[in-house]
């Protein structure tokens, strides 16, 4: 039977994994058996004691971790930064949202808004303070589609029949969905580019072999499939 390397990550980081997956595996000899999720989900199974070689979580939130000595020291690098981003159905018409008044606009003229967790999920907890800045936190509560994670978001704002919703979470989210357009990234006073870090965890099984997929994945070789899956240099 095939040994196994787990990892528990942010959604934010997917597209990126799910694309060097098979290259890996074939490397190793290991079958990666991945977890995406929101931030603080994967940190809370962290904590709960599930089987874990590889973490890739927000910057901050692997330093802490380090710090608590969940996370073997000088094995943290950064991936990149992910902004958050506006989507809509493919085909739909793209909204303006290039400034505070037009994003307002266009969350108004939504029929729903499709977002991850406001209370575990980094753009989730993101889009709540948007619509409390712009005022529109009541006003669109009864629109509000919050999902686990922002990839589950962007797949359930894919199936529904609705063409004038609209969507918000992490670009590299919106980018591996099929049926949803990204539209662009929040407008300056909004923005929010978040840095994604891969580190090992203590409890690893495969120390070696979670360094060798982290070392894949920061790789310079690979710096064009980051900048595919929307992560930018940090």
């Amino acid at each position: 039977m095939t040994e196994s390397l787990y990892l528990l990550s942010g959604g934010a980081a997917q597209g990126l994994v799910r694309t060097l997956q098979s290259a890996f595996e074939r490397s190793s000899g290991l079958a990666l058996q991945p977890t995406f999720g929101a931030v603080g989900a994967m940190q809370q199974l962290l904590r709960d004691g599930a089987a874990c070689d590889v973490l890739i979580l927000t910057q901050a939130l692997i330093a802490a971790l380090q710090t608590q000595g969940l996370v073997l020291p000088a094995t943290a690098h950064d991936l990149g930064r992910v902004k958050t981003g506006v989507a809509v159905k493919h085909g739909a018409a793209a909204p303006r949202v290039d400034d505070a008044a037009a994003l307002r606009a266009a969350l108004l003229a939504a029929s729903a808004l499709y977002f991850p967790d406001p209370q575990l999920a980094t753009a989730g907890i993101h889009v709540m303070k948007v619509l409390q800045a712009l005022e529109l936190a009541d006003t669109l509560a009864p629109r509000l589609r919050p999902y686990p994670n922002g990839n589950a978001a962007m797949r359930a704002m894919a199936a529904c029949a609705d063409q004038d919703v609209i969507g918000c979470t992490q670009v590299t989210e919106i980018l591996i969905t099929p049926g949803v357009t990204l539209v662009a990234d929040l407008p300056p006073a909004f923005e929010l580019a978040t840095v994604y870090t891969a580190a090992v965890c203590t409890r690893a099984s495969h120390p070696d072999a979670a360094r060798a997929l982290i070392a894949s994945l920061v790789s310079a070789e690979h710096a064009p499939l980051r900048a595919q899956a929307g992560f930018l240099p940090v």
